[in-house]
């Protein structure tokens, strides 16, 4: 028996293609800013850093580019 690593799961690169074809707006710069001051309110890190990148890529979004 022959096994391949990775297994081909087709319906994964059909999942990835759709994704790439539909545009996924980003919350207004507000909203992104109350989750910024929530997460540094509970001190979580890894929410800081997600809702900051965030906030920049909604109100520049040229730096995304």
């Amino acid at each position: 028996m022959t096994a391949r690593w990775p297994v081909r799961r087709p319906t994964e690169s059909a999942a990835i293609r759709a994704a790439g074809r539909s545009a996924r707006p980003l919350p207004s710069v507000p909203a992104l800013m109350a989750a910024l001051v929530d997460a540094v309110d509970r001190s979580d890190r890894e929410g800081i850093c997600l809702a900051a990148h965030r906030v920049v890529r909604a109100a520049a979004p040229e730096v995304g580019e």
